[in-house]
């Protein structure tokens, strides 16, 4: 554990985080974690709990995490289909190689419906990209 304790701790939520303000220069030498705000990394919203009024250092420190926060998950987004490509070579490699006649029966018309609909939605914005370019 590093010596130094943040001032902010973000809990993160599906679409964003609980804000606490961490306090640790107490009498009793703890960790105190008061929440001070819910931020909604969706649009950008920041609601104050418990009647508070955020400070600039608060929406200061929010925005910029938030702003990490929303430049990580871009990145994973980009990873993960990448990870898909890759999922999608392997699965058809399983399939020339190794699956079962009952395994293709659990799975053949979920994965072409799955692969049609991706194909047309991918064939449809290219086609806008050409018509704007």
């Amino acid at each position: 554990m590093s010596g130094s304790i943040p001032e902010y701790f973000f809990r993160v939520r599906e679409n964003g985080a609980m804000v606490f303000r961490v306090d640790s220069e107490n009498r009793q030498r703890r960790i105190d974690m008061e929440p001070i705000a819910v931020l909604n990394i969706r649009n950008g919203d920041i609601k104050p709990q418990g009647g508070r009024t955020l400070t600039e250092a608060d929406l200061s420190e929010i925005r910029r995490w938030a702003a990490e926060r929303g430049a990580l998950l871009e990145m994973r987004e980009i990873d993960d289909i990448h990870r898909t490509i890759d999922h999608l070579n392997l699965t058809a490699h399983w399939v020339q190689s190794r699956a079962s006649d009952e395994q293709l029966e659990m799975v053949t018309d979920q994965l072409l419906l799955a692969m049609h609909d991706l194909r047309s939605v991918l064939v449809r914005k290219r086609a806008e990209m050409l018509t704007k370019g």
